[in-house]
């Protein structure tokens, strides 16, 4: 059996990486999106945000729009692969406890 990704298996890095692999390849959300969707803090869901960019999991894009500074992550290929691996792990586990 395969290992869980202890980078994605942290509950809030879940979260994040669940949310950004349900969107298309390229899309991603925008912080505030995010923070509303996760329920973390600025300061919490910032940092998981990078442990997941140094893993090479998400891009994180800092952008103006008009004068508002708007940061985008985006699931990276690497990423969307490890999460799919994370995922299927969890399906092999609960298959083998027996669980329906």
């Amino acid at each position: 059996m395969a290992e869980l990704d202890d980078i994605i298996h942290q509950p809030l890095r879940l979260k994040i990486m669940a949310a950004l692999n349900a969107l298309p390849g390229t899309i991603g959300l925008e912080f505030a999106r995010l923070k509303k969707l996760t329920g973390a803090t600025d300061g919490n869901l910032g940092a998981h945000i990078e442990t997941l960019s140094k893993a090479g999991y998400v891009a994180v894009e800092k952008a103006f729009v008009g004068k508002k500074p708007q940061t985008t992550v985006t699931a990276t290929a690497a990423g969307r692969a490890a999460f799919a691996r994370h995922v299927a792990t969890l399906q092999e586990i609960i298959a083998a406890s027996g669980a329906k």
